[in-house]
């Protein structure tokens, strides 16, 4: 993709409105290849996550946490 036409869509994107931007990323989740939960699963199975998620479990556990 030429570098003209992803700083036109870059533009577009900044420029949506927030029930726009809730369309385009249910359009890209739909029509992205799956390949980062591909990779996700992939890192999950082989331990590399494994001290990220005992951390956030740490930080919930402790209230170092807030809700969303």
């Amino acid at each position: 993709m030429a570098s003209s036409t992803l700083q036109e869509i870059e533009r577009a994107i900044s420029a949506l409105a927030p029930e726009e931007l809730e369309e385009l990323y249910l359009w890209l989740e739909h029509h992205q290849p799956h390949t980062l939960d591909v990779r996700i699963q992939s890192d999950l199975q082989a331990g590399r996550l494994d001290g990220a998620i005992n951390r956030a479990l740490d930080d919930e556990k402790n209230g170092r946490t807030q809700p969303l």
